[in-house]
């Protein structure tokens, strides 16, 4: 992920505001809860994505829609014209603590540079939340609401392992990007859930992918260059793993290999159904917004203010349990509950 320099703003009066906010990539008032009213008394959530394209993200919105139309708030959404867009992200936290927000969830693009923005949101009394991913540190926030990702690959390294009954593994793991805490987690969580650790001999070949899907394909070629032989592969997500599978499927070896990941989007999930993909740990970004909503709505109106870390729960999904990997759900409960 990119650093980009924080914009510390010195003043703006309430129309240079007003202006600002349309310049915002996705920035719209939405209204939910009284139709836009604004009235007086009325709660009033924000929340900042790091895209409004990705499929992850237009599901946070839409829970963040229907809670805020449930609990009777107003809600305003922005988000990065790109991933990585730390100043566009900067900017909607500026714009929006100017419109008397009582509360801000953020997906933020680089975890340490939206801080200092945050402090100064946090110092006006706003109450903020971390959705999906964490600030650096953790405590720049008042509260995370995300999924457990080190459980996430847990789950599916534990799957590997019944899954390969004793045989001989040669893994290839496809990462994220160094330095990036959701790729680190789900990555050891995978080792510790197959029984390994870094660096343990069944692990031949560890490529980066970004979680893009024509990365991952040549990281999979990469490595079957390396290590034809791979047996195992554990991505990062299920672009990565669609990637992985095209390559593998190329040299004839997508049926002898067992494809892993993490996500439980919509068209992962039918990668599942499809058997491209063995299995992988959904995760539930409609229920991270709507939580995180309701949490400013108790907050503004019985002062009870949320802290710490609360997950919002994972599940394996496979078509193909396999005895002592624990509890799994098949890809129909999968596709009830996907996004995308």
């Amino acid at each position: 992920m990119s650093i980009f320099r924080t914009r510390t703003t010195l003043s703006r009066s309430a129309a240079t505001a007003a202006a600002a906010a349309l310049l915002v990539a996705g920035l719209a008032a939405c209204g939910e809860g009284a139709q836009g009213s604004g009235g007086d008394g009325e709660v009033k959530v924000g929340l900042i994505t790091k895209t409004d394209t990705n499929p992850f993200f237009v599901k946070m919105a839409q829970g963040a829609k229907q809670a805020a139309k449930a609990n009777g708030a107003e809600l305003s959404t922005a988000a990065g014209k790109f991933d990585g867009d730390n100043e566009g992200q900067v900017t909607a936290i500026e714009n929006m603590v100017a419109a008397g927000v009582d509360g801000i969830l953020i997906t933020p693009n680089d975890s340490k540079a939206i801080v200092p923005a945050i402090k100064a949101a946090r110092a006006k009394g706003v109450l903020v939340i971390a959705l999906d991913s964490p600030t650096e540190p953790r405590d720049g926030t008042d509260a995370l609401f995300a999924t457990d990702n080190f459980k996430a690959g847990e789950l599916i390294g534990a799957y590997a392992k019944a899954r390969m009954k004793g045989k001989q593994a040669r893994i290839a793991t496809l990462d994220l990007a160094p330095g990036v805490a959701v790729g680190k987690l789900r990555h050891d969580g995978f080792l510790k859930g197959y029984g390994i650790k870094a660096g343990d001999k069944s692990i031949v070949c560890s490529q980066d992918t970004q979680g893009d899907q024509s990365k991952g394909q040549a990281a999979m070629e990469n490595c079957l260059q390396k290590a034809p032989d791979i047996n195992v592969v554990y991505t990062i997500n299920e672009p990565a793993a669609l990637g992985a599978y095209t390559a593998l499927k190329a040299k004839g070896r997508a049926k002898d290999t067992l494809i892993v990941s993490v996500d439980g989007g919509c068209t992962g999930v039918k990668s599942v159904k499809a058997g491209k993909i063995a299995a992988t740990s959904q995760q539930y970004p409609l229920k991270m917004a709507a939580d995180g909503v309701k949490a400013v709505v108790e907050h503004a109106e019985d002062d009870k203010k949320v802290s710490g870390y609360h997950d919002t729960g994972v599940t394996l999904v496979t078509d193909h349990p396999a005895a002592g990997s624990g509890a799994a759900k098949d890809s129909k409960y999968g596709l009830d509950n996907c996004w995308g």
